[in-house]
């Protein structure tokens, strides 16, 4: 019972029984988590026009409610007792069928709509050309009766009660014709950079926001309609990978689904591969050099882009790094016939004769005649050197990173830049010496050459330290080499 002493409110205070009930909170929008890539490491700039800012030329209009996509179950979607028949791990096994399944469908739907929505409304508005659209879209038309051929045959093998018993076999029969992935991914930076190059033509602005207020496009805009393809791609592994942990052993589909899993894992790695080489080719074509004493080999004979992304100086100067194989290119962006390209602004460094340097906070200050007299007492964060001498030619940058994640990514990948070069070079130098080892039948066999791979993981560091002084003896030839290719052994690994 409460106190007698409790004050109590009159009610013929209170003005409107609205008062009395609690105000209902909205129920939040509920967020896709970030899909897995295995894609190289990038640094972009966050400097693209925001779709989200008002535009003069925007529409005042108040916002229309989302048309979200409800998750579906297996268990909840066919409405028959199967608890007391199926067990746990079934039931787990053809919730992971249903998904995959479920997800295609969603795909279809996807694809479908960036065409009907976006392209055929902007080809016959004429808001741009065909060659343009053709460009931003790729080969999006010839996905589709893809992935509408995987969802017919699993459902041709779904029983009337909703359940599948095998899978396998049409995994491993249909996965070889996502080889026609390539072109569409490889095709994928270069269609980025003319969509955000578009964006600045009004009329293409103002139809994408429009787009972005309709129902029909859950707040998503158009870039994220057309990587859905790719980041489906490489979700297909972990699609396979749950229900094979949710088949029995001795069940038919567990040979095929392994051998699927594999034969995905292969047309991703090789998709990543051409993708990298195709994403390296789109950069260098659009360097500009200010004169020939600029053009470097190592930049020419480049296929991947470790990372790149836009780092400030000392002074305060926007600049956009490239870190290749070999070389680390300093350049600033300008357009450049209508087009978004990257003017060096000093040579080009070797990454082999780099020298890298962690900056502790506040150790660089501000340059520049005005700014640097208010802000010598400031502490600046996130700044590395890269500094290159040889002979008559010096440089050295002092650059500054967006966040401390960002700094440490950059510092990661040009270590390991300089310990794929080093190791590289040492089996160069032992092959062309014309060393040999000792195969186990006693046979002699040149040593195995060390390649260059691309750096998909760059916040993983290695504790190899190389030296480039002269080795003396052939023993520690033999050891040192060793040690580069367990290394380059573990760090694939990782």
């Amino acid at each position: 019972q409460e106190p007698s002493t409790k004050r109590v409110k009159p009610l013929s205070r209170v003005t409107s029984l609205a008062n009395l009930i609690p105000p209902v909170r909205a129920t939040p929008l509920i967020k896709t988590p970030p899909v897995f890539s295995q894609r190289s490491i990038s640094f972009r700039s966050d400097s693209r026009p925001d779709l989200f800012s008002p535009r003069p030329w925007s529409r005042n209009v108040p916002p229309a409610n989302t048309k979200r996509r409800d998750s579906k179950l297996w268990s909840e979607t066919f409405d028959v007792c199967v608890n007391h028949v199926l067990t746990s791990k079934e039931i787990k096994r053809q919730e992971a069928i249903f998904e995959l399944s479920q997800g295609e469908e969603d795909l279809i739907e996807d694809l479908k709509l960036a065409k009907k929505a976006y392209h055929d409304p902007m080809l016959k508005l004429a808001i741009m050309t065909e060659q343009e659209l053709n460009q931003i879209f790729g080969t999006l038309d010839s996905l589709i009766p893809l992935h509408e051929e995987l969802l017919r045959r699993l459902q041709e093998v779904r029983k009337p009660d909703g359940s599948t018993e095998h899978v396998g076999h049409i995994l491993v029969g249909w996965l070889p014709c996502l080889n026609s992935y390539d072109s569409y991914c490889s095709n994928q930076v270069a269609a980025k950079a003319l969509l955000d190059h578009k964006k600045q033509d009004h009329r293409v602005q103002d139809f994408l926001q429009r787009c972005l207020e309709s129902p029909f496009s859950r707040k998503l805009d158009l870039w994220n309609f057309l990587d859905i393809p790719r980041s489906r791609l490489v979700k297909y592994p972990l699609l396979l990978r749950e229900i094979l942990r949710h088949t029995p052993n001795d069940h038919p589909d567990q040979q095929h689904l392994e051998e699927a899993i594999n034969i995905i894992q292969g047309i991703v790695a090789e998709i990543n591969i051409k993708t990298g080489e195709s994403e390296c080719q789109y950069y260098k074509e659009r360097l500009i050099y200010l004169e020939e004493g600029q053009r470097d080999s190592l930049i020419d004979n480049s296929r991947v882009v470790c990372c790149h992304g836009e780092l400030k100086n000392n002074r305060g100067v926007k600049l956009h790094v490239f870190l290749f194989e070999e070389v680390l290119v300093i350049t600033r962006a300008i357009t450049h016939n209508e087009q978004l390209c990257y003017q060096l602004y000093r040579q080009p460094i070797p990454v082999r004769e780099l020298v890298l340097e962690d900056l502790q906070d506040g150790e660089v200050r501000l340059g520049g005649s005005i700014r640097g007299a208010f802000s010598n007492n400031e502490r600046i964060k996130n700044f590395f050197r890269v500094s290159f001498k040889n002979g008559s030619q010096s440089q050295t940058h002092s650059l500054q990173a967006n966040d401390s994640f960002n700094k440490q990514q950059w510092l990661n990948c040009i270590r390991q830049a300089k310990e794929k070069v080093t190791c590289a070079g040492k089996a160069g130098v032992l092959n062309s010496e014309a060393h040999f080892l000792l195969s186990p039948n006693g046979s002699k066999r040149p040593q195995g050459e060390t390649t260059l791979e691309q750096m998909d993981q760059s916040d993983c560091e290695s504790d190899c330290s190389m030296d480039t002084s002269e080795i003396s003896i052939d023993c520690e030839r033999m050891e040192q080499t060793n040690s580069c290719e367990n290394e380059k052994q573990i760090e694939t690994n990782v």
